[in-house]
């Protein structure tokens, strides 16, 4: 298969997944669009090195996550404009309100979860990703679930109690 056929392919079959894995972690749908397309334009640049990965996919989730935090603490600097338009992406209401208490739980947390939760990684190649040890992965998706659970509660106590 040729390179261009390859990165095609795995654009194709994993675009989507990483947006939902990104806006899990960043809370915004049209901003983890953007992070995994500017991965997606790095990985393309260096697709000879990149393709002979074991794992493009995880590559490509990493450097969306980078760029992610690389933006925060840019705009930490900016002063946005009240009349600036975003363009807003729908996700079906169960994903905007989980996507929504992951939000309001602590990052290393909610890093730990979409990882192991969402993208189906294992508890080493999760602890791998976040240079972080296993047992440390362990607790912080132990204490996730926990926080990640009441943060659902609230949200369906908010949308149910207010009928």
């Amino acid at each position: 298969m040729r390179a261009e056929e390859e990165f095609d392919e795995l654009y194709r079959t994993c675009r989507d997944r990483l947006v939902v894995q990104i806006a899990a972690v960043c809370g915004d749908p049209s901003e983890a669009r953007d992070f995994v397309q500017e991965a997606f334009v790095r990985a393309w640049i260096d697709w000879d090195r990149i393709s002979g990965y074991e794992d493009p996919e995880g590559w490509i989730r990493r450097v969306a996550y980078r760029v992610a935090v690389g933006r925060w603490r840019r705009s930490r600097k900016l002063l946005l404009r009240a009349d600036v338009h975003r363009q807003q992406v729908e996700l079906p209401g169960e994903q905007a309100g989980v996507i929504d208490a992951l939000q309001r739980i602590p990052l290393s947390e909610r890093r730990a979860i979409v990882l192991h939760h969402v993208c189906g990684l294992s508890v080493a190649d999760t602890a791998a990703e976040l240079s972080a040890p296993e047992g440390t992965v362990k607790s912080w998706l132990s204490r996730g679930r926990a926080h990640l659970a009441s943060a659902l509660e609230d949200t369906e106590e908010m949308t149910y109690g207010n009928q």
